[in-house]
């Protein structure tokens, strides 16, 4: 199975080698782990991986390996993988769609937790136990308008309250090359130019008149070079529906690191909650807290959310209603918490401004930003920019 494994890996077009393979058995007949499937996904990362911008690539090639991944949600009991499994997927018309009712929070949490104590077997194509094909909100394959998504690949309703599964996220890459500067020059308008530092610029006005008055002898002035003294703090939704955006958003954040001097950034997924972080591969253990944030800078700072707000509307609302762990606070909480810290803010979503209306979270968050959210076109961010330099 492991020669399969191994395989797979270089198929996904990962740099692992024979002698890192062999290193991985022996630690294995060494008996380093458990036999569990968490633990020798960290040993086989350990041992085959050796450069973090590969984490991304052998995580898919793992889920896509072993059809499953792990558990997210700490319930206490491990769901066996051949319940999820797909061999049918069945249609629904509209029609069928919607006469399936949502269950709502509180009921949804506890009948899971009812389920993991109660079911025995595998279930298929039906509307009550975790299963696959069918319409209950708990699995794979199916179709609920509120549910929790279960040993699935991928997205494919975006309707999940909860996502069972944990995948790593990808950091977006701020070195990538811009097509097109017109990015770069709408970020432009947001701009506070100031002199710093020791001269290093011709200034030709003083050196024209320095040398008339010198009767012709060459007087050259010199003026410390203007920076823009902008203070930007960027936060930016990464993962989950947000693989739809990756490129544009690289764009940006590509463009933001080279118009301003003084920028931060920090990750969040789907709604900003109590931490935050700056690595995506180490976002569990390398935590920022919220109120350090908060704490750490001042109003000075132009707060810039860029997100596409796509979510059940449970995870801003509700406590406990992220979809990667039991947050303790409501995600309207944070959000308000943050735009008192920064008054000077705007959100930038990359979804089209066209459905935003049709998107019940997006409307939250637009109330919750007080409506300076702006569609991430040429013109939203030059009119986002004018916002903010007020």
């Amino acid at each position: 199975m492991l020669i399969d494994f191994f395989f797979a890996l270089r198929a996904a077009r990962l740099p692992v080698t024979i002698p890192e393979y062999l290193s991985l058995l022996e630690a294995i007949k060494a008996d380093v782990i458990e036999p569990s499937v968490d633990e020798f996904y960290h040993l086989a990362r350990m041992s085959l991986v050796k450069n973090e911008a590969h984490f991304d690539k052998f995580d898919r090639a793992f889920a896509t390996y072993f059809r499953g991944g792990s558990a997210a949600l700490e319930m206490g009991k491990d769901i066996p993988l051949d319940w999820l499994r797909k061999h049918f997927e069945r249609e629904l018309t509209p029609e069928d769609k919607a006469r399936i009712e949502a269950m709502g929070w509180d009921k949804l949490m506890d009948r899971i937790k009812q389920l993991l104590e109660e079911q025995k077997e595998r279930h298929e194509g039906g509307n009550k136990w975790i299963g696959t094909g069918g319409t209950s909100p708990f699995g794979a394959h199916g179709y609920n308008p509120e549910g929790i998504r279960i040993g699935q690949d991928k997205s494919r309703n975006r309707s999940a309250v909860k996502v069972w599964d944990k995948r790593e996220f990808k950091d977006y890459d701020d070195s990538i090359e811009l097509d097109t500067r017109s990015i770069k020059v709408a970020l432009r308008r947001l701009r506070k130019f100031a002199r710093q530092g020791a001269a290093e610029e011709l200034d030709l006005d003083h050196t024209i008149h320095a040398t008339a008055a010198n009767a012709g002898m060459l007087d050259i002035k010199m003026v410390p070079e203007r920076h823009n003294t902008v203070k930007v703090l960027l936060l930016m939704d990464v993962g989950g529906s947000m693989d739809d955006h990756v490129h544009r958003v690289e764009e940006l954040f590509s463009a933001a690191k080279s118009e301003f001097k003084h920028l931060e950034f920090f990750y969040f997924h789907n709604c900003v909650y109590d931490f935050m972080w700056k690595n995506n591969h180490r976002r569990f253990t390398e935590k920022v807290p919220t109120w350090d944030i908060l704490r750490k800078y001042n109003k000075d700072y132009k707060l810039i959310f860029v997100g596409d707000a796509t979510m059940s509307p449970y995870e801003i609302l509700q406590p406990h209603g992220s979809v990667e762990y039991n947050n303790e606070e409501a995600g309207a909480e944070w959000i308000a918490r943050l735009t008192h810290a920064f008054p000077n803010h705007a959100w930038i979503n990359p979804e089209p401004q066209g459905v935003w209306g049709y998107r019940q979270s997006v409307s939250i968050m637009q109330q919750l930003v007080g409506g300076r959210m702006f569609p991430m076109s040429l013109q939203g961010l030059e009119s986002a920019m004018r916002l903010l330099s007020k």
